[in-house]
C-alpha cells in the first residue's frame, strides 16, 4: 500500500511535529484537533520550525513553502479521516482518550486505512481491539523534536499484519526516519529503559543524595548522555513522566517501577517543567 494521505489526530508537540515530518516528505497531511486554537498554534509551530531548517540550511525556502503548501488543519475528524490513507494518533497519553478516537476513526477511515499511534506505553494490542480493524493498528512511536529526531519504534500488535507492519515500516524509511521492530509490552523499549533512570534521578533529588545541576552532570560528564534526565524529564512533561511510569507499574506489577512520590507531588502543584514553566528548572 503507498500511503499518499494522511490524517494526524492532535496538534500538540508530537502532532505538529509528526504533520511536519509527512509534509516535508512530499505527503498531503491532515492536522486535527478539537479547536481551530489548537490547530492553529500546531500549524504556527510547524512554520517556525520549517524556519529553523531553512536557517540552519537543512532544507531551502522552496522545500519548507511546499511543505506548508501540504498541510490542512480540521476540526472534524470524521470528516477529515474519510478519505486517508493512514491516521496516526497523537493525543494524551490517557487511555480513555486514545479509546475514544480510535473508536470514531474506526468508524469513519476507509475499510483498508492504517490506524497508527504514537503512544509511548500504553499496549497496541489493547489500542487495537477498540476498533474492528486489529489487524491493520499499528504502533508508530516518533521521539521529540520529531523534524530531529531518527528513531521510529514501529510497534506489532498480536494482530497486526505483515503488509501494515511492512508498510510503515517503508513509510518510516522515506520520512528519513530509522525504524525499530518493537514487540508490544508495556513502555516498547525506549520507555522501558529511559523511564526508570528518570525516575531513580528524582529519588536522588528527593533523597538528597545530590542537586538537580548535579545529577545531571554526573549523567552527562560521566555516561556520555547529551542530556541529564532531570533536563529530560522536563523537556518531556512531568505529567508525561508520571503517565508512563504508571503504566509500567501497574501492568508489570514491579516495585521498580514505582513513581517517586516527589514526581507525582511535582505533578499535582502543576510543575510539569518546560511547558508549565517550573520544573526540575525554571523556564522563561
Amino acid at each position: 500500500m503507498h500511503i499518499q494521505r494522511v490524517a494526524v489526530i492532535g496538534a500538540g508537540t508530537m502532532g505538529n511535529g509528526i504533520a511536519h515530518v509527512f509534509a516535508l516528505g512530499g505527503i498531503d497531511v491532515a492536522l486535527v484537533d478539537v479547536s481551530d486554537e489548537a490547530v492553529e498554534a500546531g500549524v504556527t509551530m510547524i512554520r517556525k520550525n520549517l524556519g529553523r531548517q531553512v536557517d540552519k540550511d537543512v532544507i531551502s525556502q522552496a522545500e519548507a513553502g511546499e511543505a506548508l503548501d501540504l498541510i490542512h488543519t480540521s476540526t472534524d475528524l470524521e470528516k477529515t479521516v474519510s478519505n486517508v490513507d493512514l491516521v496516526v494518533e497523537a493525543v494524551s497519553e490517557r487511555a480513555e482518550v486514545k479509546a475514544d478516537v480510535f473508536r470514531s476513526i474506526d468508524a469513519a477511515a476507509p475499510p483498508d486505512a492504517i490506524l497508527a499511534s504514537n503512544t509511548s506505553s500504553i499496549s497496541i494490542t489493547w489500542i487495537a481491539a477498540q476498533t474492528q480493524r486489529p489487524s491493520n493498528v499499528i504502533g508508530m512511536h516518533f521521539f521529540n523534536p520529531v523534524p530531529v529526531m531518527k528513531l521510529v519504534e514501529i510497534v506489532r500488535g498480536l494482530e497486526t499484519s505483515d503488509a501494515v507492519f511492512n508498510t510503515v515500516r517503508s513509510l518510516s524509511e522515506r520520512l528519513g526516519k530509522s525504524p525499530v521492530e518493537v514487540s508490544d509490552y508495556p513502555g516498547f523499549v525506549s520507555n522501558r529503559v529511559l523511564m526508570p533512570m528518570i525516575n531513580e534521578a528524582v529519588y536522588c533529588v528527593m533523597e538528597g543524595v545530590a542537586s538537580v545541576e548535579d545529577i545531571d552532570h554526573v549523567m552527562k560528564l560521566g555516561m556520555a548522555h547529551p542530556m541529564g534526565p532531570l533536563n529530560l524529564a522536563d523537556f518531556i512533561g512531568l505529567d508525561v513522566c508520571l503517565s508512563i511510569m504508571e503504566v509500567l507499574h501497574t501492568q508489570l506489577g514491579d516495585d521498580k517501577y514505582r513513581p517517586c512520590p516527589l514526581l507525582r507531588k511535582m505533578v499535582t502543584a502543576g510543575r510539569l517543567g518546560r511547558k508549565s514553566g517550573h520544573g526540575f528548572y525554571t523556564y522563561n
